[in-house]
Protein backbone atom coordinates (compact mmCIF):
# COMPACT_ATOMS: atom_id res chain seq x y z
CA UNK A 1 0.00 0.00 0.00
CA UNK A 2 3.03 2.30 -0.16
CA UNK A 3 2.73 5.24 -2.48
CA UNK A 4 4.66 5.31 -5.73
CA UNK A 5 4.94 8.22 -8.16
CA UNK A 6 4.39 5.81 -11.04
CA UNK A 7 0.96 4.70 -9.82
CA UNK A 8 -0.34 7.90 -8.23
CA UNK A 9 -2.33 10.95 -9.30
CA UNK A 10 -2.59 14.30 -7.51
CA UNK A 11 -5.89 16.17 -7.72
CA UNK A 12 -5.77 19.84 -6.68
CA UNK A 13 -9.32 20.95 -5.88
CA UNK A 14 -10.74 24.47 -6.21
CA UNK A 15 -8.07 26.72 -4.69
CA UNK A 16 -9.75 29.83 -6.08
CA UNK A 17 -9.38 33.49 -5.16
CA UNK A 18 -12.84 34.32 -3.75
CA UNK A 19 -13.19 31.03 -1.88
CA UNK A 20 -9.58 31.01 -0.67
CA UNK A 21 -9.98 34.49 0.83
CA UNK A 22 -12.44 33.04 3.38
CA UNK A 23 -10.23 30.17 4.58
CA UNK A 24 -8.42 29.94 7.91
CA UNK A 25 -4.64 29.29 7.98
CA UNK A 26 -4.34 30.55 4.42
CA UNK A 27 -0.58 31.03 4.18
CA UNK A 28 0.36 27.67 5.72
CA UNK A 29 -2.04 25.69 3.59
CA UNK A 30 -1.27 27.65 0.41
CA UNK A 31 2.45 27.00 0.91
CA UNK A 32 1.77 23.28 1.49
CA UNK A 33 -0.40 22.98 -1.63
CA UNK A 34 2.27 24.71 -3.73
CA UNK A 35 4.93 22.44 -2.15
CA UNK A 36 2.84 19.35 -2.96
CA UNK A 37 2.41 20.42 -6.59
CA UNK A 38 6.10 21.27 -6.97
CA UNK A 39 7.07 17.90 -5.51
CA UNK A 40 4.64 16.06 -7.79
CA UNK A 41 6.15 17.85 -10.78
CA UNK A 42 9.72 16.92 -9.74
CA UNK A 43 8.67 13.28 -9.37
CA UNK A 44 6.54 13.21 -12.56
CA UNK A 45 3.30 12.48 -10.73
CA UNK A 46 0.34 13.37 -12.98
CA UNK A 47 -1.72 16.33 -11.75
CA UNK A 48 -5.37 17.20 -12.32
CA UNK A 49 -6.43 20.70 -11.31
CA UNK A 50 -10.03 21.86 -10.85
CA UNK A 51 -12.01 25.05 -10.42
CA UNK A 52 -15.54 25.14 -9.05
CA UNK A 53 -17.72 27.56 -11.02
CA UNK A 54 -14.88 30.04 -11.75
CA UNK A 55 -17.28 32.71 -13.01
CA UNK A 56 -18.55 33.08 -9.45
CA UNK A 57 -15.56 31.97 -7.34
CA UNK A 58 -12.79 33.44 -9.47
CA UNK A 59 -9.67 31.81 -10.86
CA UNK A 60 -7.11 29.73 -9.00
CA UNK A 61 -4.90 31.85 -6.73
CA UNK A 62 -1.92 33.27 -8.68
CA UNK A 63 0.85 31.48 -6.74
CA UNK A 64 -0.71 28.10 -7.39
CA UNK A 65 -1.71 28.87 -10.97
CA UNK A 66 1.94 29.78 -11.71
CA UNK A 67 3.13 26.51 -10.15
CA UNK A 68 0.60 24.42 -12.09
CA UNK A 69 1.92 25.92 -15.32
CA UNK A 70 0.78 24.01 -18.38
CA UNK A 71 -1.42 21.48 -16.58
CA UNK A 72 -5.01 21.63 -17.81
CA UNK A 73 -7.60 23.23 -15.56
CA UNK A 74 -10.92 21.37 -15.40
CA UNK A 75 -13.91 23.58 -14.64
CA UNK A 76 -16.76 21.91 -12.77
CA UNK A 77 -20.09 22.63 -11.19
CA UNK A 78 -20.35 19.35 -9.28
CA UNK A 79 -18.93 19.32 -5.78
CA UNK A 80 -17.24 15.96 -6.33
CA UNK A 81 -14.58 15.77 -9.02
CA UNK A 82 -15.92 12.28 -9.75
CA UNK A 83 -19.27 13.86 -10.66
CA UNK A 84 -17.79 15.53 -13.74
CA UNK A 85 -17.37 13.43 -16.90
CA UNK A 86 -14.32 15.34 -18.20
CA UNK A 87 -12.49 14.97 -14.89
CA UNK A 88 -13.40 11.28 -14.73
CA UNK A 89 -11.96 10.81 -18.24
CA UNK A 90 -8.74 12.54 -17.18
CA UNK A 91 -8.51 10.29 -14.09
CA UNK A 92 -9.15 7.19 -16.20
CA UNK A 93 -6.46 8.28 -18.66
CA UNK A 94 -3.95 8.59 -15.79
CA UNK A 95 -5.07 5.15 -14.53
CA UNK A 96 -3.88 5.60 -10.93
CA UNK A 97 -3.98 3.05 -8.14
CA UNK A 98 -3.67 5.89 -5.64
CA UNK A 99 -5.34 9.30 -5.73
CA UNK A 100 -3.94 12.08 -3.57
CA UNK A 101 -6.22 15.00 -2.76
CA UNK A 102 -5.47 18.55 -1.70
CA UNK A 103 -7.41 21.81 -1.92
CA UNK A 104 -10.62 23.33 -0.59
CA UNK A 105 -13.05 22.95 1.02
CA UNK A 106 -12.20 19.86 3.05
CA UNK A 107 -15.77 19.16 4.14
CA UNK A 108 -17.44 19.76 0.76
CA UNK A 109 -15.62 19.21 -2.55
CA UNK A 110 -12.62 17.37 -1.12
CA UNK A 111 -14.76 15.07 1.05
CA UNK A 112 -17.26 14.28 -1.72
CA UNK A 113 -14.43 13.58 -4.17
CA UNK A 114 -12.77 11.25 -1.67
CA UNK A 115 -16.02 9.39 -0.96
CA UNK A 116 -16.81 8.93 -4.65
CA UNK A 117 -13.35 7.60 -5.51
CA UNK A 118 -13.43 5.24 -2.51
CA UNK A 119 -16.75 3.91 -3.86
CA UNK A 120 -15.07 3.45 -7.25
CA UNK A 121 -12.41 1.24 -5.65
CA UNK A 122 -9.52 3.70 -5.65
CA UNK A 123 -7.08 4.11 -2.79
CA UNK A 124 -7.51 7.70 -1.69
CA UNK A 125 -4.97 9.70 0.31
CA UNK A 126 -5.80 13.04 1.85
CA UNK A 127 -2.84 15.40 2.13
CA UNK A 128 -4.17 16.76 5.41
CA UNK A 129 -1.88 19.78 5.73
CA UNK A 130 -2.78 20.83 2.17
CA UNK A 131 -6.56 21.01 2.63
CA UNK A 132 -8.69 23.54 4.45
CA UNK A 133 -12.15 24.87 5.16
CA UNK A 134 -13.48 28.24 6.25
CA UNK A 135 -13.84 26.96 9.80
CA UNK A 136 -11.38 24.77 11.66
CA UNK A 137 -14.23 22.62 13.02
CA UNK A 138 -15.36 21.69 9.49
CA UNK A 139 -11.78 20.80 8.56
CA UNK A 140 -11.45 18.54 11.61
CA UNK A 141 -14.82 16.85 10.99
CA UNK A 142 -13.91 16.26 7.35
CA UNK A 143 -10.64 14.55 8.28
CA UNK A 144 -12.38 12.28 10.79
CA UNK A 145 -15.18 11.37 8.40
CA UNK A 146 -12.77 10.67 5.53
CA UNK A 147 -10.70 8.42 7.76
CA UNK A 148 -13.88 6.55 8.78
CA UNK A 149 -14.73 5.81 5.13
CA UNK A 150 -11.25 4.47 4.38
CA UNK A 151 -9.28 7.50 3.20
CA UNK A 152 -5.61 7.39 4.16
CA UNK A 153 -4.57 10.54 6.02
CA UNK A 154 -1.07 11.79 5.20
CA UNK A 155 0.97 15.01 4.91
CA UNK A 156 3.02 16.78 2.25
CA UNK A 157 6.34 15.78 3.80
CA UNK A 158 5.23 12.20 4.34
CA UNK A 159 4.02 11.82 0.73
CA UNK A 160 7.10 13.36 -0.86
CA UNK A 161 9.57 11.28 1.15
CA UNK A 162 7.46 8.15 0.63
CA UNK A 163 7.64 8.81 -3.11
CA UNK A 164 11.39 9.51 -2.86
CA UNK A 165 12.15 6.39 -0.75
CA UNK A 166 15.95 6.94 -0.65
CA UNK A 167 18.22 9.87 0.22
CA UNK A 168 19.94 9.91 -3.15
CA UNK A 169 19.26 10.32 -6.82
CA UNK A 170 18.53 13.31 -9.02
CA UNK A 171 15.21 14.11 -7.31
CA UNK A 172 16.36 13.88 -3.68
CA UNK A 173 17.94 17.34 -3.30
CA UNK A 174 15.02 19.20 -4.95
CA UNK A 175 12.50 17.27 -2.81
CA UNK A 176 14.50 17.87 0.39
CA UNK A 177 14.74 21.58 -0.48
CA UNK A 178 10.94 21.80 -0.73
CA UNK A 179 10.55 20.52 2.83
CA UNK A 180 13.06 22.89 4.46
Amino acid sequence: MRLSPETSLLIVIDVQEKLFATMYEQKKVKDNIVRMVEGAKILNVPIIWTEQYPKGLGPTIPELRATLGDHTCHEKITFSCAGDDQILKAVEKASPKDILLCGIEAHVCVYQTAADFIERGKRVHLVSDAVMSRHKSNHEIALRKMEQIGVNITSVEMVLFEFQRVARGETFKPIAALIK
